[in-house]
């Protein structure tokens, strides 16, 4: 089951008037080409987008999968079809928990509508939620990194909703693409067994250095589950959307 939290110290500010909507499109030029990418490893698990000058503009962290469960031996022809339509699509979830450097937490994510806003605290925005998996731009997350300084860390997650009874079956990939700079890719590609929950990367500010950690964490569990295994300290109740 989803969880939904309840954050202490009061509820999460309003949008103010102007600011975009879930669902709202990106303009194309906050979305950089780059003809090379970084693959973030076990061997090679962090990068730093202050030390290659990439700690600026909006971060766009993108969440894509594969819409069918791929899970043993696939049937083919008219069982294909037949097996096809009869399949529920695969729903992960895009979100984050965060950290602001005078304390404040909360968490991003379709789950209670909890999508932020980037022109004022958290400084993260959620653009919407793909529940089937077969939208080309997935779900996609934004953080204003020209509020860095404000921002203390940043715990991008993937969780399965429903369609799929482990990661395996998804074959998801996260990509964090700065305003400048190479892309960075980390590939949810590890045996999960059963974990529906997955820690996909840390960013943190250490001392005005802006780092991506690799995490690919499968956790068994919820967002509650994910908080207590990363000391958030949030307190949580079970949601749906």
């Amino acid at each position: 089951m989803a969880i939904d939290y309840t954050k202490r110290g009061g509820a999460t500010p309003e949008p103010p008037a102007g600011n975009p909507v879930p669902g709202a499109p990106v303009p194309a030029a906050d979305v950089p080409l780059s003809l090379s990418k970084v693959t973030l490893t076990k061997s090679a698990p962090t990068v730093s987008l202050t030390k290659q000058g990439s700690a600026t503009g909006r971060l766009h962290v993108n969440l894509n999968w594969q819409a069918r469960p791929t899970d043993g031996e696939q049937p083919k022809g008219f069982l294909k079809r037949m097996a096809g339509a009869a399949q529920p699509g695969i729903d992960l979830d895009l979100g984050c928990l965060y950290e602001l450097a005078d304390g404040r937490k909360g968490v991003i994510q379709a789950l209670g509508g909890q999508f932020g806003q980037l022109d004022a605290p958290p400084y993260i925005f959620l653009d919407g939620d793909d529940r089937s998996g077969t939208n080309v731009g997935g779900e996609n997350l934004f953080i204003n990194l020209a509020h860095a300084a404000q921002i203390r860390r940043v715990l991008v997650f993937a969780c399965i909703y429903e369609g799929a009874s482990a990661f395996d079956q998804a074959h998801g990939i996260v990509t964090l693409t700065p305003a400048t700079g190479a892309p960075i890719e980390v590939k949810l590609d590890e045996a999960a067994g059963r974990s529906r929950m997955c820690a996909v990367a840390l960013i943190e500010n250490n001392g005005g250095d802006l780092t991506v950690r690799r995490e690919v964490n499968y956790l068994d569990g919820a967002q509650d589950v994910l908080d207590r295994a990363y000391n958030w300290g949030m307190d949580w109740t079970p949601g749906r959307k």
